[in-house]
């Protein structure tokens, strides 16, 4: 009798072990847009730093469904950029790195949101721009309901002396529309950012 209790409490302390494991892989390796607090979440969202950065800007814009006019409400939106010198602050949370300057939405009912962050620097590509500071880029993310999760074009600025004739036409070519031209209205530059919704079995391919 002993010996099948001590059996089972060892095969249950196991799988408990086991089960922790698993849910502590699963954080470390799913995309950061998971890592937001439900109760803070709404369509409005701040980068860090954004109340000390010279180049403040503010990203707002309606998300609406693949028809292209209806709005898309609770929709999950991610960015994250590099620092305002182009460099990727990394912070550490349950052995889980991340970037520091990131920031998440949920669209409201008319499919509006709102992110608060600054142009960041140009940073070092170590697959486009091994050896050199490349592009001003931010990285957006977008989830919808009982969806996965999809990468959206890196947001570019316009007045980027990086971004040339050459990738303007290919960016062109390809029909993809990310580079922002913010106009400065007090201490801030604003500008407006609409998505529409792809078909994630087509972008899951």
């Amino acid at each position: 009798m002993k010996f099948f209790l001590k059996y089972f409490l060892n095969l249950s302390v196991i799988s408990l072990l086991s089960s922790v494991n698993a849910q502590n892989l699963d954080y470390l390796e799913r995309n950061p847009i998971y890592d937001y607090s439900e109760i803070n979440l709404n369509h409005t969202d701040t980068v860090p730093d954004f109340d000390i950065a010279i180049n403040k800007l503010k990203i707002m814009g309606t998300v609406y469904k693949n028809d292209g006019t209806t709005p898309a409400k609770n929709i999950l939106i991610y960015i994250e950029q590099a620092d305002e010198k182009g460099n990727y602050a990394i912070e550490t949370y349950k052995g889980k790195r991340f970037m520091k300057h990131r920031a998440w939405v949920k669209t409201d009912n008319d499919g509006n949101y709102t992110f608060f962050t600054f142009i960041p620097g140009a940073a070092i590509d170590p697959i486009t721009f091994p050896k050199r500071r490349g592009l001003k880029k931010i990285y957006p993310v977008v989830k919808e309901t009982n969806k996965p999760e999809y990468n959206l074009d890196a947001l570019l600025f316009n007045d980027d002396p990086k971004l040339t004739k050459t990738c303007r036409k290919k960016l062109k070519r390809k029909g993809i529309d990310c580079i922002l031209t913010p106009s400065k209205i007090g201490n801030i530059q604003v500008v407006e950012k609409n998505y529409i919704l792809e078909d994630v079995r087509s972008v899951s391919k």
